[in-house]
């Protein structure tokens, strides 16, 4: 194996398929006490991928009483669908409010507005690595009694301002382990991370077929579990990620001092550690956006578009498709992500960097 760490992955993966366990066992055991040591929670629940660790947050929260199908849950209008599909998936209404361009993350501001009797819940997303919580919104959780949730698909490692690592700021947060992804496994992986104990227990019988007893099923749950193979290769790539990061953070400010072109703008630079850079974004005005994707691509650098269609123009949601969300649609109409990672070179961005800066719009 070629890959970053790979002499450790491969002894960990031979490890796991010589011990005969595959599922539910030490790795597992491990990586979650690991993990939710790192994140700075009592509890961590490996599941299997992203999504379910955020539909088994609001399903148990539904067990538990704490909402109800129907109950509303606040959520950024710019994210990845797997946000809004965990809340509508539980039969909740998702109320989308509006980003900050700036900032790319959900507008404090607007929130309060929203907030009615049938609100249950404030989901934030830490999207594209940058931290999304605010006093503001704490406030609000606080003033209202709404229960906060956080997606950090994408943050794995990022802090807020008071040090807090992100998935240890709300009541229960939904981590994935996607191969891109900043802490990736080499498939699917997912786990939600929380303090509150029969949280954690509802949820991790949820996602063993509604079962904490062998054929006894309380609930009706699915099969969703981190299996062995992949918590043993998050458990070697977690002593890394701090060190990863840094790449990214590094790669990152680099690409802020030295991009310089007039349709090009950045977001807010965020200080390191606030933001862990899953993703590099800029913004490209004029609609010029995917003329600067084929030059690139031609001149052999990849970039990708985080996302080109909105989560409310989405044919699966045709009920929202004539909402008019002006700011999200902006994000979506000029976002453009960068290469980074924490393989890239310090050469390979610069070379990126002087395609960027002599790319001339005719």
């Amino acid at each position: 194996m070629t890959a970053l760490h790979g002499a450790e992955i491969n002894e960990a993966v031979n490890r796991v398929v010589n011990s005969g366990w595959y599922l539910q066992g030490e790795e597992n055991k491990r990586f979650e006490e690991d993990y939710a040591t790192f994140i700075g929670t009592k509890h961590c629940i490996g599941c299997a991928n992203g999504l379910d660790a955020l539909i088994w947050i609001f399903r148990a929260y539904i067990e538990l009483g704490v909402m109800q199908p129907g109950d509303e849950v606040i959520v950024p209008a710019n994210t990845f669908i797997a946000t809004i599909l965990a809340i509508t998936e539980n039969n909740l209404k998702p109320v989308l409010v509006e980003p900050k361009f700036n900032t790319l993350e959900i507008n404090d501001e607007l929130i309060e507005a929203v907030i009615t009797s049938k609100t249950k819940a404030i989901c934030i997303v830490h999207l594209y690595g940058r931290n999304a919580y605010t006093e503001r919104i704490g406030a609000l959780c606080k003033k209202y009694n709404l229960k906060l949730i956080e997606d950090n698909a994408q943050a794995h490692g990022c802090r807020h301002t008071d040090g807090r690592v992100t998935g240890s700021i709300g009541d229960a947060a939904g981590h994935s382990f996607y191969p891109g992804k900043n802490l990736g496994a080499l498939g699917d992986g997912g786990a939600v991370t929380t303090n509150d104990e029969r949280l954690a227990a509802t949820i991790r019988t949820l996602a063993n077929y509604g079962s904490s007893r062998k054929y006894v099923f309380e609930y009706t749950g699915r099969n969703s579990r981190l299996d062995e193979v992949q918590a043993a290769v998050l458990d070697v790539k977690l002593k890394y990620l701090l060190e990863d990061n840094g790449h990214r953070q590094d790669v990152a400010k680099y690409y802020y001092e030295h991009i310089v072109h007039p349709l090009i703008t950045l977001p807010d630079y965020l200080p390191h550690k606030q933001n862990v850079y899953h993703i590099f974004p800029i913004f490209v005005a004029n609609g010029k956006r995917d003329m600067l994707h084929d030059y690139l691509e031609q001149n052999g650098v990849g970039t990708v578009i985080h996302y080109p269609i909105p989560p409310h123009k989405q044919e699966c949601y045709k009920t929202w498709n004539g909402l008019s969300l002006p700011i999200t649609e902006k994000i979506a109409n000029e976002e453009l992500s960068l290469p980074i990672g924490p393989s890239i070179t310090m050469e390979q961005v610069d070379a990126i960097i002087k395609l960027i800066n002599d790319w001339s719009v005719k």
